[in-house]
């Protein structure tokens, strides 16, 4: 049979038994000393003729009792085991991860991608009982991980995540909202969003009607986060070594950020947009502002395994036998003389 405590460290307050039953101790020692300087032992007879020692010890005995109950009941004992039904809520949450090479940009330190990546292990760690997917895309969408909240499994798909995750190179973020539409579980409006992570160089995929076809016939809120230098931007590595970079035509290849597809497929989508010029987006606060405009529903009720409590046996223990101390008188009924 498996037991434990809630709280262990508080079986410390035991050794507080002890001490107490040593005060009472000492108690009844100066007690008996005073009244034997008060009165000698021929005349403490007449005195107290009916105050019984042994009820007192009694007395004593049951209050460290109840004091050792208590402090077991404050280290909250559980044995025993039952299931639970724990009904979850939360909304679902598709994340849409370009993972074109201009993602490799690095006007987004370390890179475009690997900002990404780790920003969202970050809004992972604010998730409480809501399911999250993934989409990668590029010149095609795959479905990377389905909605689980097996946030661990999220975390190591995510690791493996890199420019080579989607089978051509493009950027179509249409399609991967189409994909991510159609990779929820079932077809209940509400409780559902896209969150879109991309430089926002989309190449003819129509994203601004597939986010409004998302939002007004699925009722999925689509944001958006866009990273990367509007207005500078940054060179493409086209390689492992330093300096080398993307070519075409001759020229270096430089990726500038895209907002406006992002803007929109936001605002005809019920959802919000994130970048522009920022370059540090918390994710943290932009789930924050997800989880204010998709309301949360009950997905699923799971049967957990717990231990019963049991501090109220002990609890009760100890109520008991204060009660039964106070009920015990320290003078014997006197004697009737017949």
């Amino acid at each position: 049979m498996s037991e434990t405590f809630e709280h262990r460290e508080l079986l410390h307050l035991l050794w507080l038994v002890p001490v107490l039953g040593l005060v009472f101790v000492y108690g009844f020692a100066r007690k008996s000393q005073a009244l034997r300087r008060f009165a000698s032992a021929h005349l403490l007879g007449h005195l107290t003729p009916h105050v019984s020692p042994g009820r007192q010890r009694l007395k004593g005995a049951l209050v460290l009792a109840a004091a050792a109950m208590l402090a077991v009941a404050a280290t909250g004992p559980r044995w025993g085991q039952e299931y639970r039904a724990l009904p979850r809520k939360g909304i679902d949450l598709m994340v849409a991860l370009d993972v074109s090479r201009s993602m490799l940009a690095q006007d987004v330190v370390p890179n475009r991608l690997e900002r990404a990546k780790e920003e969202l292990k970050d809004l992972v760690d604010v998730l409480s009982g809501d399911r999250i997917g993934l989409v990668t895309f590029a010149g095609a969408a795959s479905l990377a991980c389905p909605l689980t909240i097996n946030y661990g499994a999220f975390r190591m798909v995510l690791d493996e995540v890199d420019v080579k995750s989607a089978p051509r190179g493009g950027t179509l973020i249409g399609d991967a909202v189409r994909l991510a539409a159609d990779s929820f579980v079932d077809r209940i409006k509400e409780h559902k969003a896209i969150l879109v992570i991309t430089d926002g160089e989309d190449h003819e995929s129509y994203p601004v009607e597939a986010a409004r076809s998302a939002y007004e016939t699925q009722g999925i809120r689509v944001f958006t986060i866009g990273l990367g230098d509007p207005r500078q931007g940054a060179r493409i590595p086209a390689g492992a070594e330093e300096r080398q970079y993307l070519v075409h035509d001759g020229q270096e290849v430089w990726s500038r950020m895209d907002p406006k597809d992002l803007e929109e497929m936001a605002a005809v989508a019920g959802g919000a947009y994130f970048g522009a010029a920022t370059r540090d987006i918390d994710f943290r606060e932009v789930y924050r502002v997800i989880d204010s405009k998709v309301r949360e529903r009950e997905l699923e009720v799971s049967q957990k395994q717990v231990l019963i409590p049991r501090f109220m046996w002990f609890a009760g223990a100890a109520l008991a036998l204060l009660m039964l101390e106070i009920l015990i008188a320290e003078r014997r009924a006197p004697r009737k003389v017949g």
